[in-house]
This record gives structure tokens, C-alpha cells and sequence, in this order.
């Protein structure tokens, strides 16, 4: 659903490939941990892979995605969960969590793997305007806040995220959710300091 003045937008530049570290050793968890565990704001969001009959239920999780200002850090779930991070860092209460469209993530996290997400904001509501009644994506925010269009593919948002080996697409558009996440939130704050 784009409309003329999206396509008019210039394209919204996302992370890079440099900036994303997946999470596969003890040794990358313990960097996450460090990294995520000093910040007061991080971007968060997940990945699930798509079911297409009617009464499947989603077993995901498949993906978690955690950012930084300037890393993302990707935990595949059931390759090397990295679920102990995962919980300490979305538990904490002193880590405000951003993102779009959390209440099924947080729901999914808590069911699939025990975690009890403390300290959310999800933005689709935060950013609404008064008297806006529809709830606002990563894709709205991105042209309202930053004049740009982020590139949303229904191809990569609807591919299996539970493959052992996710292509470096599917792996920069994860990145990307909950780095655009933080990076948004940070403007909308920015711009909320002058009226407070």
C-alpha cells in the first residue's frame, strides 16, 4: 500500500552488513550482552516464519533482533538460542525496548521461551497523532519523520526465517526493523525535548 507521494520519497539508506553481528558463539553473545547491556534504548523487534493455512499457529520466534545506535544484533532461535542475553536483556527494566508492533513479539517471546519483555514502547501507538486512529508502521514513521521511503519487500518479509542460513537480504531487512526502530525513536525524542 504505497501511495504516490511514498515513491516520490527518496530511499531510506539502512544499516550495513558491517553493522550486524549474528549471534552464534558464546563469545558474540557475551559482545551483545556488553554492547545492548549499556544502552538506555535499544531497538527491538522479531522475526517469525509465515504460516499460510488457515488454524497453523506460528512457532516462532525464529529471530529476535536487538540494536544499538550502531550495531543490530541477530539471536537465531535453535541454532544457538543465546536465550540467557535475550532474557536479561529484555527483562531489565532499565533497558526501554523500541519497536513496531510488539504486543504479538513480547507475546510470542514469553510463550516460546519464558521471557517476560519489562520496559517496551511500541511506536505504532507512541507516534500517533491526535486524532489518528490507525496504528503507525516502521514505513509511515520513516516518511514523516526522515522524508525518505524504507524498502519493505512482502518477498523477504514472507520467507522462512527459521532456515539455519539466512540470505544477507533477510538478514539486512531484520537488521534494519529494529535499528530504524531506535533511530526513529531518538528523532521523535529529540524533537519531543523543546515541548516538555
Amino acid at each position: 500500500m504505497t501511495s504516490e507521494s511514498d515513491e516520490l520519497l527518496p530511499p531510506y539508506d539502512g544499516i550495513q552488513m558491517a553493522d550486524v553481528r549474528m549471534v552464534k558463539t558464546d563469545k558474540d553473545a557475551a559482545e551483545a550482552l556488553s554492547a545492548l547491556s549499556a544502552m538506555e534504548a535499544i531497538g527491538f523487534d522479531t522475526e517469525s516464519k509465515p504460516t499460510f493455512m488457515k488454524g497453523e499457529v506460528s512457532t516462532g520466534p525464529h529471530l529476535v533482533q536487538l540494536a544499538t545506535d550502531d550495531v543490530a544484533f541477530l539471536f537465531q532461535i535453535g541454532a544457538t538460542p543465546a536465550v540467557a542475553v535475550l532474557k536479561e536483556i529484555l527483562e531489565s527494566p532499565a533497558i526501554l525496548k523500541v519497536g513496531f508492533g510488539l504486543q504479538d513479539d513480547v507475546k510470542r517471546l514469553r510463550a516460546k521461551l519464558g521471557i517476560e519483555a519489562a520496559n517496551v514502547l511500541d511506536l505504532s501507538t507512541a507516534l500517533r497523532k491526535k486524532g489518528e486512529r490507525n496504528t503507525l508502521g516502521a514505513k509511515t514513521a520513516v516518511a514523516r519523520y526522515f522524508g525518505k521511503t524504507l524498502q519493505k519487500s512482502k518477498k523477504i518479509t514472507t520467507t522462512n526465517w527459521a532456515m539455519p542460513r539466512l540470505s544477507e537480504k533477510q538478514i539486512l531487512y531484520a537488521a534494519d526493523d529494529a535499528h530504524v526502530a531506535l533511530k526513529i525513536y531518538r528523532h521523535w525524542r529529540s524533537g519531543q525535548a523543546g515541548t516538555v
